[in-house]
């Protein structure tokens, strides 16, 4: 078992740490990115996707994060509510780095959990992203770039067009296109992901090789991580999460812009109305009214015409008549 421990990589340790303390944290930074949302002091725009994921490792973007917007101009949203989130994630970055890390140690290497542990993997790990991730951020778009480029320069090559009659055809030219730059890009993605986390498994290792070894045998050591997450007064525990809770809900709904329903006035939406139902057979019977009613006038009007035309014609000959006559 001890060689198993032992035979670990950086990359290993630093998953195992990483991604359990992000995970740890994420649901309270959910819960105060809502309640930033609803006051209106954040707006993530189109890379909601980018912010968040930042946000779930907000521990090593924390100073990484200020250097990407304001040094390579890439913005991941407005308002002064983004700052704000990633300032109240710090003190939950280092509780869950010092639950997640102090059971690890215990755990995994059998060594004592130093003082303020979760503290100084966080700082450590904050520094190594702020050098590392704007090399990423740089990195993995020139290589997205140019393989943007370069996909398109072989989907509309000669060679190509020599298997088809017109070239290849639209769909599979962007198949292929997407197909060479995203592997292209992923690939160089997951290689300085590969190397970042390494580096916080590299840091966790250099703190583990300072820390004296845990007494006891590895049952004991195991009771002990055990208890180690269980609150020693729970009914405190369970009455403060629980106000905690219930505080953040009423905050989220006193902020909501309304507390119905009803849309906004800012986002009404033009009042529609609702056609009636299609009803063949009415339909056809008023439809039928309809043209009866129209032939009945019609008729009256050819008669009426008719009337007019016989009335002219008695007239011109009455008049025809009088022209006739002889003078006196």
């Amino acid at each position: 078992m001890a060689t198993e421990r032992e035979s670990l990589s950086p990359t290993q340790i630093g998953l195992r740490v990483l991604w359990p303390a992000c995970w740890t944290g994420l649901p309270i930074k959910l819960a105060f990115a809502l309640v930033l949302f609803a006051m209106g002091l954040m707006q993530f725009e189109g890379r909601l996707g980018i912010a968040f994921l930042m946000l779930l490792t907000s521990s090593v973007t924390i100073l990484a994060m200020p250097i990407i917007m304001l040094g390579l101009g890439s913005h991941f949203g407005e308002g002064i509510g983004l700052p704000i989130l990633f300032l109240s994630a710090i003190p939950i970055d280092i509780w869950a780095f010092g639950v997640v890390g102090s059971t690890y140690f215990l755990e995994r290497f059998r060594k004592e959990p130093p003082a303020r542990l979760g503290f100084t993997i966080w700082w450590k790990s904050a520094l190594a992203g702020a050098v590392l991730l704007p090399i990423m951020w740089y990195a993995v778009s020139a290589v997205t770039e140019t393989a943007v480029s370069t996909s398109h320069s072989i989907a509309q090559a000669e060679s190509l067009r020599s298997l088809f009659d017109t070239g290849l055809p639209v769909a599979e030219r962007i198949g292929l296109e997407v197909t060479i730059w995203g592997t292209i890009a992923f690939g160089v993605l997951i290689l300085l992901l590969t190397i970042g986390v390494s580096t916080i498994g590299r840091i966790v290792c250099d703190i583990a090789a300072a820390a004296p070894m845990a007494p006891g045998d590895y049952q004991a050591l195991i009771v002990r991580w055990d208890l180690m997450r269980v609150p020693r007064d729970q009914g405190l525990f369970l009455t403060a999460i629980t106000g905690a809770g219930v505080l953040m809900c009423l905050l989220f709904w006193s902020v909501l812009p309304e507390t119905t329903p009803h849309p906004h006035e800012c986002c009404k939406k033009p009042e529609v109305k609702v056609e009636a139902s299609f009803k063949p057979i009415e339909t056809l019977k008023r439809n039928e009214q309809q043209i009866g009613a129209l032939a009945v006038k019609v008729e009256a009007l050819e008669q009426l015409a008719d009337q007019q035309d016989e009335k002219e014609k008695g007239k011109g000959k009455v008049d025809g008549g009088k022209t006739a006559m002889p003078l006196p």
